[in-house]
């Protein structure tokens, strides 16, 4: 193995890790918003090791141009499209755990 193909899987590595612990932490977490946080922070994390792993093995050629940009789509829309589920739910009412134990629902 090439030096560049051993730092590519250990990017494709880290990442499908990430994604996976995205995955656990939308079964583990209590309510909607710790579940949101968990996925988009981590989704955002993982995808970007993922396209990162695929930019050092495709080299200075036009897919790694593509990569990169795809990389910069989900790192700007990930989290907003995470914050306008939250706001929206939020707005409908939907209850945190931190709410419920306090007492101060929304509902």
């Amino acid at each position: 193995m090439t030096p560049i193909d051993v730092v590519s899987l250990l990017l494709l590595t880290m990442g499908g890790i990430f994604c996976v612990i995205g995955a656990v932490g939308m079964l583990r977490m209590p309510d909607f918003f710790t579940r949101a946080h968990a996925s988009s922070v981590v989704e955002t994390l993982g995808a970007g090791l993922i396209l990162a792993g695929l930019i050092v093995e495709a080299g200075l050629t036009l897919a790694a141009a593509k990569l990169v940009i795809l990389g910069a789509l989900i790192f700007f829309a990930s989290p907003t499209a995470t914050h306008a589920l939250a706001k929206a739910a939020y707005g409908r009412g939907v209850e945190a755990v931190a709410d419920r134990a306090a007492g101060q629902g929304t509902k």
